[in-house]
């Protein structure tokens, strides 16, 4: 058996009750998304996307949303337990390690803290605030290749964000930097990530390369992936997925440096993997257009995403599943350049599977239950005992 489990990052599908108090109030990247470009998702609302829990609607741009008749997949809208709305919660939860208080998030690095990480990594920063990272490498790397100082960063994540033209710290330097920082942002001081993002200059132009490094924390607690291990079912990460769990639980990881390289690994997997389970995080919704307002790119990323995937479902075979979900929202119609306190959408597909609405669930860890009774015959009455056809059809 074999389950694809697919992470559309920051895909969110509307605010929760709570979004207003994290700054949030109104947003809904699916919604507001469409609203603006139409974008059209043919696969992903044959499965029943749009006939989520509160999905379909009139915008107020005149286009609407529109429901299928008939829904070729399992179909639920998931509120997230933990109270936050970051990466390595989402992922976490979806893991089935739900943390009653998520990792430290900084407006800006306490003076104490970046003293520290500079005595360990043997410089000193320019920074030191939240930002967006395209952004603040365009308005500090004039500064930076000038001193020769990476630029400290954080965001509405629980990280801290390094970054550094390759010319002027060369890469295995910015990696040694962010190693060193991941030693002492432990602690009290804890984030979940610390975020290596080199970049290169053109001009007077600044561009992350796709040399992105993940220094994460190891999970506080035991993950589906723990237990899949132990039963010697192998887990095959694809994109930052072996960066978030600290490859705890993980088999195999590949890594891939944007959207098109990790849908092309999922499709590879799904000829030569027989079994296990293959977890994808899809990234470029989230860090190339959702945290730089970019609603059309953000449209024509999950267009990509959308005409990947009946190739993936051809590919499944009787005992398949593929999962489709998000870890969070980041609406780019919204002033906000940071993650939104979000819905997401479950969607569930393959041949045992039972095209069945499943209302809001509380906790995106209803997937873990959900792996455990695929893959160790765990008990699960969320998911699977109401969409797995008890006998074969």
């Amino acid at each position: 058996m074999r389950v694809f489990l697919v992470v559309i990052d920051s895909f969110g599908i509307g605010e929760m009750p709570d979004a207003a108090r994290y700054g949030d109030a109104g947003s809904d990247t699916y919604g507001n998304v469409f609203a603006e470009t139409g974008v059209q998702l043919p696969t992903l609302v044959s499965l029943g996307l749009n006939n989520i829990d509160g999905v379909a609607k009139r915008t107020g741009t005149g286009r609407v949303l529109l429901p299928v008749p008939s829904p070729l997949g399992a179909h639920a809208r998931l509120a997230e337990k933990m109270p936050a709305k970051d990466t390595t919660a989402g992922h976490y939860e979806i893991a089935g390690l739900v943390l009653k208080q998520p990792f430290r998030i900084y407006k800006s690095f306490p003076q104490d803290v970046v003293a520290a990480v500079e005595r360990a990594a043997g410089c000193s920063f320019i920074g030191n605030e939240a930002a967006s990272g395209t952004e603040i490498i365009q308005r500090l790397g004039k500064e930076h290749l000038r001193t020769g100082k990476p630029i400290l960063y954080t965001s509405q994540d629980s990280v801290m964000q390094i970054a550094a033209d390759t010319s002027v710290v060369p890469l295995a330097r910015l990696y040694a930097i962010c190693e060193a920082a991941r030693a002492v942002m432990t602690g009290d001081r804890a984030v979940g990530r610390v975020i290596a993002r080199p970049f290169v200059h053109r001009g007077e132009t600044f561009v992350r390369t796709e040399d992105r490094r993940d220094y994460a924390l190891p999970p506080p607690g035991r993950t589906v992936l723990d237990d899949l291990s132990d039963a010697a079912i192998p887990v095959v990460a694809v994109g930052k997925i072996q960066d978030i769990f600290c490859g705890r639980g993980i088999a195999q990881g590949v890594h891939t440096g944007n959207n098109a390289e990790g849908l092309r690994a999922i499709l590879r997997l799904a000829k030569t993997q027989r079994c296990g389970l293959i977890f994808a995080n899809l990234v470029d919704t989230d860090m190339l257009y959702g945290h730089r307002n970019n609603a059309e790119g953000y449209a024509q990323a999950l267009c990509a995403i959308d005409a990947a995937l009946p190739a993936l479902m051809q590919a499944l075979e009787e005992e398949d599943v593929l999962i489709v979900t998000a870890d969070h929202g980041c609406d780019p119609t919204t002033p906000s350049t940071d993650h939104s306190r979000e819905y997401v959408p479950l969607l569930v597909y393959g041949k045992r599977i039972l095209p069945v609405p499943l209302g809001t669930l509380s906790g995106f860890d209803c997937i873990a239950a959900f792996l455990r009774a695929c893959f160790l015959n765990g008990k699960d009455p969320v998911l699977y005992g109401r969409i797995v056809k008890k006998e074969k059809e």
